[in-house]
């Protein structure tokens, strides 16, 4: 799959998720074999670009290429501006949010919201591809609600308008991440248009992979929730989409050496303090389904320092890789 210049190799694409896929995680996420992460949904209103929050979001500097950025707003002028801004700043690929289902975004007629209005989201489209030199992505959802799904006619616009690579999650945007994700309507989109569309939404292992790729024709697929507390997704697709095969899972050592990197990361990119409560969300997910997780969580969330943080964690899954039922009361 290409993106304008870029080869997306292999054709697993991290989803963008705000408040996840920061740039600690894009990195452990590319190295652990995605072909393309895009960056969680930045504002494209420039009287927030200055905050601390904006500052770490627009933070690139090491970052393996191609580096996609999504930014969120209404106003197409707006918008252009912030993609000139960020390609300033390192991007390489602007992703444009039409399918993030929250209150507050949509609240504002951003994200999934936009999908009620056609027009304005030709101009929006337009507007981004004229302002800048690199290549445009869009991200949608199926539609607004279960009698409103327009994806194939916002999918035809995007397309007309010079989007480079179109991705559709399967569900509405009244679903939230409730319920089951649908292809049908990707599949329609896919079979409509000449540019890549990748597909989104329950893609959790590499069987579903093949499952979602063989039902829709799809030029990639892109993975979200799925990868919290499982980066190695991205390897054990890799792997089975170029050989069929599938990968047996991380011991539980090389979890370990994964997490306590991806602590480190968090506490050099954030500073401990806010590195520290960052953290915790990923520790949860790291852990689920494992031994006392709910105890290692409790215990974990109070630690206030990054070593403390670091020795609850190894401790944790020393003892899991040792055989035994970590105690995490004594830990406390």
């Amino acid at each position: 799959m290409r993106i304008g210049p870029h080869d997306i190799t292999p054709r697993v694409i991290l989803a963008p998720m705000a408040g996840v896929t920061d740039k600690p995680f894009r990195m452990l996420c590319k190295r652990l074999g995605a072909g393309l992460c895009v960056s969680e949904m930045t504002t494209s209103d420039p009287r927030f670009w200055s905050t601390a929050k904006s500052r770490h979001r627009m933070d690139h500097v090491g970052e393996p290429a191609p580096i996609s950025v999504q930014i969120a707003g209404t106003v197409p002028e707006v918008m252009a501006q912030a993609a000139r801004y960020n390609v300033d700043h390192g991007a390489q690929i602007i992703d444009i949010n039409m399918g993030c289902p929250a209150k507050k975004v949509c609240n504002a007629w951003a994200g999934s919201a936009l999908m009620r209005d056609e027009a304005l989201v030709a101009r929006i489209l337009e507007a981004v591809v004229a302002a800048v030199d690199v290549p445009v992505t869009l991200k949608i959802r199926t539609g607004w609600a279960a009698d409103r799904k327009n994806a194939l006619a916002i999918a035809r616009i995007a397309q007309e308008a010079g989007i480079a690579s179109l991705a559709v999650h399967g569900r509405t945007r009244d679903q939230q991440y409730t319920g089951v994700a649908e292809y049908d309507t990707i599949a329609a989109v896919k079979a409509a248009l000449s540019i890549p569309v990748v597909a989104n939404g329950d893609i959790d292992s590499p069987d579903k992979v093949a499952a979602v790729l063989a039902h829709t024709g799809c030029d990639a697929v892109m993975v979200g929730r799925a990868a919290q507390g499982r980066p190695w997704i991205f390897r054990e697709i890799g792997h089975f989409l170029a050989t069929g095969q599938r990968l047996p899972p991380p011991t539980l050592d090389e979890v370990r050496d994964v997490l306590l990197g991806h602590l480190d990361h968090l506490h050099d990119f954030y500073g401990e303090e806010s590195g520290v409560r960052i953290a915790r969300k990923h520790l949860g997910w790291y852990a689920k389904d494992r031994p006392e997780n709910a105890a290692f969580r409790d215990v974990v969330n109070r630690a206030q320092t990054a070593e403390a943080q670091r020795r609850l964690t190894r401790d944790y899954f020393d003892a899991l890789a040792a055989g035994v039922v970590p105690d995490v009361a004594a830990a406390a």
